[in-house]
């Protein structure tokens, strides 16, 4: 391939990446929560060159998510208490799979139950489902049925939910990791040995903010997820961890706002990343992370991302 101004041919380094058996053509996917269906995008991003789009977690049923005010911002990043709001599985069959068939870029349906029943249904549900690459399990969840422990919190628990999945899912599953545990290579191992696939983190910090003058929260639900660039320190150790502690592809998420952010998570050994809070700020964020990634191999020498993959060169 030539570029504009070039009289040689310049190599263009390979991007696609195996996540699983989900091929991406590069391994930049667009985050559950902060992408909708897709359909919020389609106007400003090519959403066929996106590596995959992951959708807004679904339900069982619909949920109308906590009252307003649910999002906050706060000094690099913002916090969200959105109350996994969405239109539940029936409607996004109906309504939204039609739209995502259009297109080429895999899709990662994200599921989310308030038990274990719940979990396995989900994964029931979309297993007929041609569009449906792979599913995303956010185990960040209360278990309304052992008094709203987070399934994530507990390796049991953890290990159920998965077990669960895996025995309905026709599909690859990916567990999204939640970063409020003490020792994220116990939940790590806990999956893998469950049977995931692969796994994605971190998801978001419990965090919380205030207005001195009423001396009130500014969230309705007090607590909320604190994303974007101030948590991206923490994302890159918990993945560090992560990718030492097992054997199946981990995912990068946390603060990638710029290429340079995401070519730290890949060197750390993420073989993918999703881009989440920058799309709030920059909807064509993931277009440039693609961009810069590639432009990053070309002038490095690189010809595959998979070179890159796990380089860090430690003391």
């Amino acid at each position: 391939m030539t570029y504009e101004g070039q009289k040689n041919p310049v190599h263009r380094p390979r991007m696609s990446v195996d996540i699983a058996g989900i091929k991406l053509k590069n391994p930049v996917m667009a985050a559950s929560g902060t992408f909708g269906y897709g359909e919020e995008f389609f106007p400003m991003v090519d959403l066929n060159h996106l590596g995959a789009i992951i959708t807004k977690g679904i339900s069982l049923k619909p949920m109308e998510g906590n009252p307003p005010p649910r999002i906050v911002e706060t000094v690099s990043g913002m916090i969200n208490s959105i109350g996994l709001q969405n239109v539940g599985v029936q409607a996004f069959i109906r309504d939204k799979v039609p739209f995502l068939s259009q297109f080429k870029t895999p899709v990662i349906a994200n599921i989310f139950g308030e038990t274990v029943r719940d979990y396995g249904e989900l994964a029931k549900r979309l297993n007929d489902l041609p569009v449906i690459a792979g599913l995303e399990v956010n185990i960040s969840c209360p278990n309304v049925a052992s008094g709203g422990m987070l399934f994530g919190a507990d390796p049991k628990m953890a290990h159920l939910v998965v077990r669960t999945v895996k025995r309905f899912a026709h599909r690859p599953v990916i567990v999204k990791l939640s970063p409020n545990v003490t020792d994220i290579t116990l939940i790590a191992k806990a999956v893998e040995e469950a049977g995931a696939n692969a796994i994605s983190l971190i998801n978001t910090l419990r965090a919380m903010a205030i207005d001195p003058q009423s001396r009130r929260p500014l969230l309705s639900s007090i607590f909320g997820g604190l994303s974007g660039p101030a948590i991206k320190p923490v994302a890159l150790r918990l993945v560090w961890e992560a990718v030492n502690a097992v054997k199946i592809p981990v995912i990068g998420i946390g603060g990638i706002m710029n290429s340079d952010d995401a070519l730290e998570f890949i060197i750390a050994g993420a073989r993918a990343v999703q881009v989440g809070t920058a799309n709030f700020v920059n909807p064509t964020a993931c277009i440039e992370i693609i961009d810069g990634i590639e432009a990053y191999l070309r002038e490095n020498g690189f010809q595959h991302i998979n070179e890159l993959v796990g380089s860090l060169r430690t003391p």
